[in-house]
């Protein structure tokens, strides 16, 4: 390969959370006993180092000493031009199709809080990202949730007839989406988009689709963009976009939406811009055109091929030594959402124990209740492999069979 993503990248003292939060309390994992390290697998950011295109083109304007208030240059906007019309089909996107978020939750609130009063619910499939809740519920509203299913070949589908009645019976306008999805890790074919979008379309819906993980599709599939699937999709989607999960830029802070419906956009805007703080910074500006060049894109084509290789030999250690231990493997993301309720069922063990007792050996996973996975884990796969290899070991000595 030609970038490196087998080192270990030492994380400590540089204001990572997924390493210097650990006994901190709160969400975070307990420090682990002494004679572990920490295995950084519970925030869903990457244990590898960026693009070297991104560097460079954030060390080349460094090179300019002055700072001030700035545009966006055009360099931007066609930099997310291309990369959609190259990565997934889309074609008629126009520069003013796309506006500036300084992160995809804060396009969310914008546009709830554009089209929706606080006390009113709002549609969100379960299992869930724990950002949308926090969010939606903090911001005064009301989460009503649709559960996905697992069909008989064990992958997550979303229950039509249960979100056309939760929409009726709640008299919901507003929708999160998440394609693909987190925590289950599913990308969503067309088919299923279709019919997703004609539930919300029957029930008047502005749908807000994040599409943040939409680069990091695993072999074999295809993200398929929800404003893509009929004409309708177009006109009532917000979609949310990041190159910031794809090249692990989440410090940078900077994310976009596409919305093609002028009223929609008119709307979302105002409500962004009000708050005097949804603004622009310039090194995330050059980060993400250097991740949206040829050379970041073939990073992230070996990124994948890397992504792909740890989510096989995971979910084949699950079955051949985790009995009880149920996981889908994912189509999309970096993580995966473990089902321990029949190893718990049968050790007389419950989740709290399960995650405590892979922190304690430096296994920094994340309570899946948070994500409404009752009795669920969490995991970033997105190391390298040498490290998922010594966590599932640990896993294996130390927790599932101690």
């Amino acid at each position: 390969m030609t970038y490196d993503f087998t080192s270990i990248m030492e994380r400590h003292g540089t204001d990572a959370i997924a390493v210097d939060a650990l006994g901190s309390g709160g969400m975070a994992p307990d420090a682990p006993a002494e004679g572990f390290d920490a295995i950084p697998m519970w925030v869903a950011d990457m244990n590898f180092p960026t693009a070297p295109s991104i560097t460079r083109a954030m060390a080349e304007r460094i090179q300019h000493p002055a700072f001030g208030y700035f545009s966006p240059r055009d360099e931007y906007y066609q930099a997310i031009v291309d990369w959609q019309l190259r990565r997934n089909g889309v074609r008629g996107l126009e520069p003013a199709h796309i506006g500036y978020e300084n992160g995809v939750l804060g396009g969310l609130v914008s546009t709830l809080t554009a089209f929706a009063a606080p006390g009113d619910a709002v549609l969100l499939h379960s299992p869930t990202y724990i950002g949308f809740t926090h969010c939606i519920e903090e911001n005064g509203y009301k989460i009503v949730l649709s559960p996905l299913v697992k069909d008989e070949r064990g992958v997550w589908r979303m229950d039509y007839e249960d979100m056309a009645a939760k929409l009726e019976e709640n008299h919901i306008h507003v929708a999160v989406f998440c394609s693909p999805h987190n925590p289950c890790g599913r990308v969503w074919e067309r088919w299923e988009l279709e019919r997703a979008m004609e539930v919300y379309r029957e029930h008047d819906c502005v749908v807000i689709s994040d599409e943040i993980w939409s680069d990091l599709v695993l072999p074999g599939h295809a993200h398929v963009p929800t404003q893509s699937v009929s004409e309708d999709a177009r006109r009532r989607t917000v979609a949310l976009y990041a190159p910031s999960k794809t090249f692990n830029l989440a410090g940078l802070v900077g994310s976009y939406h596409i919305i093609y419906d002028d009223y929609l956009r008119d709307r979302v805007v105002a409500k962004s811009g009000k708050s005097c703080y949804n603004s622009m910074n310039v090194l995330s500006m050059h980060a993400l055109i250097g991740a949206y060049s040829s050379e970041g894109e073939a990073w992230l084509e070996e990124l994948l091929q890397v992504l792909d290789g740890n989510v096989s030999w995971a979910c084949d250690f699950i079955g051949e030594h985790f009995e009880g231990v149920q996981v889908s493997r994912p189509e999309g993301t970096y993580m995966l959402f473990l089902d321990c309720s029949e190893w718990c069922e049968r050790h007389g063990r419950d989740i709290e124990w399960v995650e405590r007792a892979g922190w304690r050996v430096g296994v920094d996973w994340q309570d899946g209740r948070a994500f409404h996975g009752p009795c669920h884990v969490r995991m970033n796969l997105a190391l390298p492999l040498s490290r998922v290899q010594e966590a599932f070991g640990r896993l294996d000595r130390y927790v599932f069979n101690a």
